[in-house]
């Protein structure tokens, strides 16, 4: 009897568990499908520590069609967010492997078949090889194996079919031939298999293949196969078909996923596009998609990012060249000017855009960039014809070979991607990586200081050598140049020229004008150690102070040392709608605003600030002295700033133009704009600050002078 008794207890208690778990599975996914972001990451984190238990409590509710619908839900957001981490993906395949026995009803199977193809890992092999088998089932398994698209899957569906029957036969051929799809029309020379494994490799066969695609199922395909492939020129290769409405959804979502895994990929362009995909994403896609690219757009920096070269249609970001280096800074700015015009106009037709390439039709001389670069990145593709020979000068100086590797009179066997003119450093690349003659090759560059890094179609050929200078062996390389494409008499071909500048490692001096006229760093965008507060939720990144929301509230921080009547210039960089503001003579507890002064930073043209007060608008004493309006940068450029305090007296002056000229004490005497107690206007010095309200924005630059003011009673004596 106390056996059974014992058996009751806990027969009861296990009930009571699997209710309470129940219950708390039910809360965690009430949010879906709705799209409150905080809500949705909310879940998705509690998603995360699941245990096997739990999860099969979720395929129970799949099983209920009274409870499908945001067990569902649930399930694709979490499969999304999933594939956004390799090893989270490899653990969610095998789970749902793990609970796919407790699907119950067809829809339940169904969805988790699906789900797996969509995480694409070879821990769902074995049950999708065993599925099929199975009728009602057999297509879905087969397609999903076809998604996973690895060695083992496709061996698995090749293994299936001699075996096969029926309908099942049909599903499984059809999924052979979405992984071997080749369109007839092209004609590609077999590359080696090293170079088919490379991400770059692989992108040039997609962008071949796309050319020829005749529609949209076979760009879908082939979009499709670039979702796999990472990177910032998968990135732009895609984002090329946001516009095509047919597969500009898949565009939309492919671009969003891979822009959330790599945070290099960043530029004008790709901020562009992230916003053009927000719009076109709809559905399951869109329920973590569009929340994480829209949080990932706030924090995305604005400088640092791949600027396109070529545009297509035309030279514009392009000049004839002039001379070399050395030649031209001895000229006046008049003078190269003039060459140049001269310069521009005797070389027109050598260089032209055709057909949306960069060609060099084997008469005249370099083609150069309007801009020099220090340090940077560079991806670029290229095609040569027989006995070509070209090439690309980094900073002004040869340079970066490109030739026909069956040209052994010259020694082009060793391959392109050398570093041709080189005497005491290596010139040769490491390894031969070009595709043959006709073929598209593609360089990613990298140069900081004199040293070079060279991949030829994601191969590595030249790893981080030293560029000597040609012009004059005894001098070091020039710190800034143009970039230059090489004419060498034969026919080449160039796409997808896309530039990034690097960030500078070495701290930011101050003007001898400024030093003169007395002014100190208070930031030299290294390190924030003349200053105290919340630190968190200020970090120092690429030569700038950014307000991390991510990593803290924003919060304020201020200057160790405090200022009565100053100069303090700065340079600031607003995001979306973004909110900080400037403390003057603020304390360090409480709210500067009130306890001191605000000077507003605040991208007030946004449409979210359309009702605001004239105290409120950027560069106002906020509650005191209105700014004028209209001088504010686009955001995301950079604005310089001065705000000057002498005594009650304080001007702002905003990208050159006095936008506050007032006295606060006199502002305020019959009380302020506001209608609020402002006791730090009675205050005669205090810190400087940064007043953080949560948003992303950036300063640098940050220099200030202390103004010294004679007493009036001195001034009578």
């Amino acid at each position: 009897m106390k056996q059974l008794l014992s058996y009751i207890v806990i027969l009861l208690i296990s009930l009571t568990q699997v209710q309470a778990q129940k219950e708390a599975i039910t809360k965690t996914i009430e949010v879906f499908p709705y799209q409150n972001s905080t809500e949705i990451n909310t879940s998705i984190a509690t998603m995360k520590s699941w245990q096997k238990s739990e999860w099969k409590q979720l395929v129970q509710l799949l099983n209920d069609d009274s409870l499908k619908l945001k067990s569902s839900y649930a399930l694709n957001a979490f499969v999304n967010a999933a594939t956004l981490n390799n090893e989270l993906r490899k653990q969610t395949a095998a789970l749902l492997v793990s609970v796919y026995s407790e699907a119950a009803s067809f829809y339940a199977k169904e969805i988790i078949i699906n789900q797996l193809g969509l995480l694409g890992d070879d821990a769902s092999i074995k049950l999708l090889t065993k599925l099929l088998k199975e009728d009602g089932f057999g297509g879905n398994a087969a397609r999903a194996l076809a998604s996973i698209h690895s060695d083992a899957a496709i061996t698995a569906l090749t293994n299936a079919l001699g075996n096969a029957k029926g309908e099942n036969k049909k599903h499984i051929q059809a999924a052979l031939d979405n992984v071997h799809f080749v369109l007839p029309e092209i004609k590609i020379a077999t590359p080696t298999k090293e170079k088919v494994n490379t991400t770059a490799q692989q992108l040039l066969l997609l962008q071949d293949k796309m050319e020829k695609a005749i529609n949209p199922i076979q760009k879908r395909n082939i979009l499709a196969e670039a979702d796999h492939l990472f990177g910032f020129s998968s990135f732009m290769f895609v984002s090329k078909f946001l516009n095509e409405v047919e597969i500009s959804q898949d565009a939309a979502r492919i671009v969003c996923k891979l822009a959330l895994a790599d945070k290099n990929i960043r530029g004008a362009d790709v901020r562009a596009a992230l916003e053009k995909a927000i719009d076109l994403l709809h559905g399951e896609d869109s329920a973590i998609l569009v929340s994480k690219t829209k949080a990932h757009l706030k924090l995305l920096p604005y400088d640092y990012g791949f600027v396109n070269l070529f545009n297509g249609k035309d030279l514009t970001n392009w000049k004839a060249l002039v001379a070399n280096p050395i030649i031209r800074s001895k000229m006046s700015d008049s003078a190269l000017l003039a060459a140049e015009k001269i310069a521009n106009e005797k070389t027109k037709g050598d260089w032209i855009a055709k057909d949306g390439l960069l060609v060099f039709t084997g008469h005249g001389d370099n083609l150069a960039t309007e801009k020099k670069y220090g340090d940077f990145e560079m991806y670029v593709d290229w095609k040569i014809t027989a006995q070509g020979d070209a090439g690309i000068y980094l900073r002004g100086t040869p340079q970066v070979q490109i030739w026909d590797t069956s040209r052994h009179d010259v020694g082009a066997e060793v391959g392109s991607g050398g570093l041709y003119n080189n005497q005491k450093h290596i010139s040769k690349p490491l390894v031969v990586a070009d595709n043959q003659v006709g073929e598209w090759n593609t360089f990613h560059i990298i140069m900081k200081g004199e040293k070079v890094t060279v991949y030829l179609n994601g191969i590595l050929v030249t790893d981080n050598i030293i560029l000597e200078n040609y012009w004059d062996r005894n001098l070091p390389l020039f710190t800034k140049e143009q970039i230059e494409l090489q004419a060498h008499g034969t026919y080449v071909a160039y796409r997808n020229i896309y530039v990034k500048e690097l960030p500078s490692e070495t701290a930011t001096t101050i003007s001898e004008e400024e030093q003169k006229q007395g002014f100190v760093s208070l930031f030299d965008g290294t390190n924030i150690d003349q200053w105290i507060g919340n630190k968190v939720g200020y970090l120092v990144k690429e030569g700038s102070l950014m307000v991390s929301p991510e990593e803290g509230s924003g919060g304020n921080l201020y200057t160790k040392e405090e200022f009565d009547n100053f100069s303090y210039r700065f340079e600031f960089q607003l995001t979306p709608g973004s909110n900080n503001g400037i403390g003057v003579h603020a304390p360090l507890e409480g709210d500067a605003a009130y306890l001191g002064m605000e000077i507003q930073v605040l991208d007030s043209e946004h449409p979210m600030y359309a009702t605001l007060q004239p105290y409120q608008y950027h560069g106002s004493v906020y509650g005191v002295i209105p700014a004028k309006r209209g001088y504010l940068k686009p955001t995301g450029e950079w604005n310089q700033e001065e705000i000057m305090v002498i005594g009650t007296k304080i001007k702002v002056t905003l990208n050159g133009t006095v936008i506050v000229d007032g006295d606060y004490a006199a502002a305020s005497i019959n009380g302020t704009m506001d209608h609020n107690q402002h006791p730090g206007l009675a205050r005669s010095s205090g810190h400087l600050g940064f007043l953080g309200h949560g948003d992303v924005v950036r300063f640098k630059n940050m220099r200030v002078k202390k103004i010294k003011v004679e007493s009036k009673s001195k001034k009578r004596k």
